[in-house]
């Protein structure tokens, strides 16, 4: 018995080495590489264990509001069949003149989240100096494409009208979402065209830049039309109405115009594959258009909740708006 005791006990120390390992070597090497991307877990076991140590944090999704950040709240920008749609908009207080703007549009595929998801950023950005607002939209459960992008299309015009109200510039406007989020943000930036008024704004203002987190960019690929999100999303298969799917896909607007894009995205993401993110970045480099993108190697999807890559997010995303928007 002890014999047979023996060699388990030592395959079992190995197994519990190994974990270890897997565990701390992510941030051995990001300690060591602090100038790359962080370097995350791969697989979610040692990425669940690195958070139940608290080797990880996660961030403050609720974090209270500073001294110094107004909130203007519950605002409506469009109301559609009775449904009020609404927004929410935070500034720093001692706005001398128009500073850029920047609206998160938030994701959870098409069907849930809601616009106080992205609080972390709102609060973050406020206190650096910007104007942060957040939108409502219309989720599956009210309808399905294309009404969720004419919202997006219907508060990107609401904002281009109302600067002087809340002392931004509507000539410097970002669009950043994450997942569904980023995929809506990335029609609004590159001109969906879905509704015939789509492009028709009065003021003559465009997006200045768009940030992507995890977005999917082509819903033809044979993995995103196969999938059930994208296809509830449509509410027809591929088969039924391929120019849907065209339609809805960020990379079949894109032009020599766009705005400059900045792309984030975990290469372990096993539900926007990170190729979805690879083709956007070589499509826009084809036309000219300034896009910067980082893969963060081992992260999986939703992967900025992790505070330590919200932080690295946080200073590759000031760096782009410091480029493009100031």
């Amino acid at each position: 018995m002890k014999r047979l005791l023996k060699p388990s006990l030592f395959a079992l120390l190995g197994i519990l080495m190994i974990c270890i390992l897997w565990v701390i070597t992510p941030r051995i090497w990001s300690a060591l590489n602090p100038s790359k991307p962080p370097a995350g877990y791969y697989i979610m076991a040692p990425a669940y264990l690195a958070l139940w140590t608290g080797l990880e944090k996660l961030v403050d999704t609720e974090p209270d509001l500073p001294g110094g950040i107004e909130a203007y709240t519950n605002i409506e920008y469009r109301n559609t069949g009775g449904k009020s749609l609404r927004l929410d908009i935070y500034r720093p207080s001692d706005i001398s003149k128009p500073v850029p703007l920047l609206v998160f549009i938030h994701g959870g595929g098409w069907s849930g989240g809601k616009r106080e998801d992205y609080l972390v950023y709102l609060v973050d950005f406020a206190q650096r100096g910007y104007v942060t607002a957040t939108v409502s939209y219309r989720l599956l459960a009210d309808s399905p494409y294309p009404e969720c992008v004419e919202d997006i299309s219907e508060a990107v015009r609401w904002f281009f009208t109302h600067g002087d109200e809340y002392g931004y510039d509507p000539d410097r406007i970002a669009l950043i979402g994450g997942s569904a989020g980023a995929h809506l943000a990335m029609l609004a930036g590159y001109g969906w065209k879905g509704n015939e008024d789509a492009d028709s704004t009065d003021s003559g203002h465009r997006i200045k830049a768009v940030v992507d987190i995890y977005g999917p960019a082509d819903l033809t690929t044979e993995y995103a039309r196969n999938h059930e999100l994208v296809t509830s999303f449509i509410a027809r298969s591929y088969d039924e109405s391929p120019e849907l799917y065209v339609e809805a896909s960020p990379v079949t607007w894109l032009d020599e115009n766009d705005p400059p894009t900045l792309i984030l995205h975990g290469t372990a993401d096993r539900l926007v594959p990170v190729s979805q993110s690879d083709d956007l970045k070589f499509r826009l480099d084809s036309l000219g258009v300034p896009c910067i993108y980082y893969r963060l190697p081992g992260w999986p999807h939703t992967l900025d909740i992790v505070k330590r890559v919200n932080d690295y997010c946080q200073i590759r995303m000031s760096e782009f708006f410091d480029q493009y928007l100031k």
